[in-house]
């Protein structure tokens, strides 16, 4: 559907829609000179989010917290921020997917990571091999996705509409405290997943187990995104790369995934809790947008193992702080 519009289309569109949703706002310049720095959070959470699969909840969830949101403002705000940034991310993955399984192949640094190979021997792979490749990697994209989506997006109504069934998760005031330790587990996992990436044959198709845990865990992670606005794309970006499978599709599933997520939850923030602060959104949004669409740029032409390793010990920062704090 997207692939019939051009980049300027879509980029011009997006443009003249932001402009003509400010110009109807009571006082549109107080409120740019106020919030327009929100942009540059937008662009680096969805930078994040989309370069490793985890919500950019992990950049926003402290900063308006330190700001002096309420638990609902600041997770509220995050699901609207995530409806750009991760929309863009999964469109951007998307096109990219369709380009490399068609005619528009486009050489990858970093693709494949069978056996330790490095960058240098892609570029000397020509587009057919490279077509093949990426068909091959990518073949579970769909049983992935018809797997998680529906699993995820159950959990998550689930929490938001039983918050009782959930205790001490389901506490505002705990927030901090829940975005902190799950902070480090991530942390932790991403460490675990650079050091056992390479280690073992790459694999391609999902097995019979995966069937059974990968909607379990996105039950599970749907229930943590409708409380921390992240959780579910960071347990599967996890869960795949550690089962084997290529870690630029592993991202792009979690992105694909968290995407629809979180549309399916800000529909309860805007009709029932009422918690999103719209100014914010309005300039954090195409920021979001911004870093959505280069997020796959940083993937494909930067070590995933360096990208890794910065993001988790940003994460643990962020955790440790996010408990002390």
């Amino acid at each position: 559907m997207f692939s019939q519009f051009s980049a300027g289309q879509i980029r011009g569109f997006l443009i003249v829609t932001w402009c003509a949703v400010l110009a109807f706002q009571q006082e549109p310049i107080q409120l740019f000179t106020q919030h327009a720095a929100f942009a540059f959070l937008g662009v680096m959470g969805a930078v994040f989010a989309n370069a490793t699969g985890a919500g950019g909840g992990v950049v926003f969830v402290p900063f308006f917290n330190q700001m002096g949101f309420s638990p609902a403002a600041t997770v509220a705000t995050s699901f609207a921020i995530q409806c750009f940034g991760m929309t863009a991310g999964a469109i951007t993955w998307w096109r990219f997917h369709v380009a490399q399984s068609g005619d528009d192949v486009q050489p990858i640094e970093h693709f494949d990571e069978i056996s330790g190979q490095c960058s240098d021997e892609n570029d000397t792979r020509d587009k057919r091999a490279t077509e093949t490749l990426h068909i091959t990697q990518w073949q579970s994209l769909y049983p992935v996705l018809l797997l998680s989506i529906p699993a995820s997006i159950v959990g998550l109504l689930i929490a938001q509409f039983n918050p009782s069934w959930f205790g001490v998760l389901a506490q505002g005031d705990k927030l901090h405290i829940g975005f902190g330790v799950f902070s480090i587990l991530l942390a932790i996992s991403m460490f675990l997943m650079v050091a056992m990436t390479g280690r073992s044959t790459l694999k391609l198709r999902l097995r019979p187990l995966d069937s059974i845990l990968l909607p379990i865990i996105c039950i599970c992670g749907g229930v943590i995104t409708a409380y921390l606005s992240i959780g579910v794309g960071e347990l599967m970006a996890v869960y795949l790369i550690m089962r084997g499978f290529n870690v630029t599709f592993s991202i792009a599933c979690a992105v694909i995934l968290s995407a629809v997520t979180v549309w399916s939850g800000v529909a309860h923030h805007v009709l029932v809790s009422h918690a999103i602060y719209w100014p914010v959104v309005l300039f954090a949004g195409p920021g979001a947008v911004v870093g959505g669409i280069l997020a796959k740029r940083l993937v494909l032409h930067f070590s995933p193992t360096h990208l890794k390793l910065f993001f988790a010990s940003w994460i643990l920062v962020l955790g440790v702080s996010g408990l002390v704090f």
